[in-house]
């Protein structure tokens, strides 16, 4: 059988082919397609242009006067936000990483003097055995399970893996599982707040300005992940208001940003997997200024074997 059909310069195009008659959604996806091919390719302009960022926002939790064990106090204050994206393409071109709310357009490097208000912080990473309580009091299952806690079998985590950061997560099953806690995703100049300490000096690292490679797991370069190390195994990587585990072991789930065509999301803390023979992987952004921003497909596709979460809750402050 041979197809022909015209397209138009520099374009292209793709051939669905099925079994019987198409059925509703097929109908209704190729009627899409029509209604967004119909302006020729040639018509839009040449010129381009920075689509606006809008962060999401993340509503506070119930105001807490009280630090459970499990969670540390950051006390409020002011403090000079500075980050910058890892991104390997794009060098320093406006429209590159994130636009922060107090910014006109998405760029690599960003500072901003701003106040934090009071919030608590998880001590350490959610656990697989947290996420099984979780599960269980819930009987929570995402609709796109595809990839979910795809290294647990049976509804359960491997043995020895109950305090190892639970992973194979998405933003979206993070998100459920801090409404249920009571509790919410960091905003991201809460988690950088929570590593620099009280002084605020801009340090690299939870633990000062100096590389400690005992202070973070070993980095693993196998072609199979081997599960991040359990939480708390790396006492010295501690930051000054005593939150663990903040860099090298699992990236973590902070802010969530869109735009008129994508989603993307701020990722904190680096992996201990390092794969190698390429340049084009996902880099690190072990230091305290650095982030990585993970475009986001669906929930299948954004899980992880190297990506889980922590927590916040607000204080009284106001």
């Amino acid at each position: 059988m041979r197809l022909s059909f015209p397209i138009e310069k520099h374009g292209y195009g793709a051939v669905l082919q099925i079994v019987g008659e198409p059925d509703s959604a097929i109908v209704q996806l190729m009627a899409k397609m029509k209604g967004m091919t119909a302006k020729p390719l040639a018509s839009y302009s040449k010129e381009r242009t920075v689509l606006t960022q809008r962060i999401v926002d993340i509503p506070l939790t119930k105001p807490r006067s009280a630090t459970s064990s499990e969670m540390i106090h950051i006390p409020g204050g002011d403090f000079f936000f500075a980050v910058r994206g890892i991104e390997i393409e794009g060098s320093d071109d406006e429209g590159v990483d994130v636009q922060y709310p107090w910014e006109d357009a998405p760029r690599r490097f960003h500072g901003h003097f701003m106040h934090v208000d009071a919030f608590d912080i998880d001590k350490y990473p959610v656990t697989n055995r947290d996420f099984k309580g979780f599960l269980d009091a819930t009987h929570y299952h995402p609709k796109d399970d595809l990839n979910f806690i795809k290294d647990w079998q049976g509804g359960i985590y491997p043995p020895g893996w109950e305090n190892k950061p639970v992973t194979w997560v998405s933003l979206e099953d993070a998100r459920a599982y801090a409404a249920w806690a009571g509790k919410r995703l960091p905003h991201e100049w809460e988690w950088q707040y929570a590593l620099e300490g009280p002084e605020h000096d801009q340090r690299k690292y939870p633990w000062g300005n100096t590389w400690k490679p005992d202070a973070v797991p070993l980095q693993y370069e196998g072609r199979t992940l081997r599960g991040p190390d359990d939480v708390g195994a790396h006492p010295i990587g501690i930051s000054p208001y005593g939150v663990m585990d903040m860099v090298g072991n699992v990236w973590q789930w902070t802010n969530e940003y869109v735009d008129e065509h994508t989603r993307s999301a701020v990722l904190r803390g680096g992996r201990y997997y390092r794969p190698s023979g390429s340049m084009w992987y996902f880099p690190q952004a072990y230091q305290s200024d650095q982030h990585g921003k993970l475009l986001l497909m669906a929930p299948s596709i954004d899980r992880s074997g190297t990506i889980g979460f922590r927590c916040v809750t607000d204080r009284n402050n106001r």
